[in-house]
């Protein structure tokens, strides 16, 4: 589920405006997916409640470059977490907006992502800031800022760094963003790190370089890469909850839900 019209509509207004994405034919090999601990998200699975997830973002989380709107990251993994999660209701919605840097993401967080109460925010967020050569202190204090006002809420966050992309390459000192990102995950409790740039780099020695995973204009994700963004999240998500479906079904405790 995309979620508000809003987001939708700055999809649009980016997407349809970037290269025509290419199919995605190819798979995402398999793979090291270091787990996301979420608590919160594991909590709600436990209880078979409704899980909420908001992806929080850029146009790389609007899903600038892909063919269509349901082939963007947020979408896909919304998909992927209810096939493994069945019985359970899972929604991602989309909060998404070409152009962003984390300033402009927090004036929108109290209205588009903790009012509406989600059990994880994915908060993918760096690469305008490098782009655009965005003071790092700067670019910290406004993550700490919106860090703090999450947790508050008692949400679980897990931050998302930079893709492997021509043009983030070519501007100097970039691999700063990606450093903030997961220094402040591994400083603030509920905070994990889904390291893209990890995840391109793996792929890339699986054999599957970074321009297959990029549309022509070097910087965003065609199909197949939104796709490999999505298995490799909910890898990481499920892999802690669905080892502690496993042990307590090895100790003679109640079966996983939805199993």
């Amino acid at each position: 589920m995309i979620g508000r019209r809003l987001p939708f509509v700055a999809f649009l207004l980016v997407a349809w405006a970037a290269p025509a994405a290419a199919s995605d034919p190819g798979g995402c090999p398999a793979g090291p997916r270091p787990a996301i601990v979420a608590p919160r998200l594991t909590a709600a699975v436990a209880r078979r409640g409704e899980v909420r997830v908001i992806a929080l973002g850029s146009s790389s989380t609007a899903g600038a470059g892909a063919s269509w709107p349901w082939r963007a990251y947020p979408s896909r993994l919304e998909s992927l977490l209810r096939q493994r999660l069945p019985g359970i209701a899972v929604t991602v919605m989309n909060r998404g907006a070409g152009g962003e840097d984390v300033a402009n993401m927090l004036g929108r967080l109290e209205a588009e992502v903790i009012a509406e109460r989600p059990d994880l925010v994915i908060w993918q967020a760096g690469a305008n800031a490098a782009l655009r050569g965005m003071d790092p202190a700067r670019f910290r204090d406004r993550l700490l800022d919106g860090l703090a006002r999450l947790r508050r809420a008692g949400i679980d966050v897990v931050l998302m760094d930079n893709q492997r992309a021509p043009r983030i390459a070519a501007r100097p000192g970039h691999r700063t963003y990606d450093a903030i990102l997961a220094e402040a995950a591994a400083t603030v409790p509920g905070v994990g790190l889904f390291s893209r740039g990890a995840l391109m780099d793996a792929l890339a020695a699986a054999g599957v370089p970074n321009e297959a995973l990029l549309v022509s204009d070097g910087l965003h994700h065609n199909d197949r890469g939104y796709r490999c963004v999505a298995e490799g999240l909910a890898d990481a998500l499920l892999s802690p909850i669905e080892t502690r479906w496993m042990t307590a079904r090895q100790g003679g405790a109640p079966a996983a839900p939805g199993r």
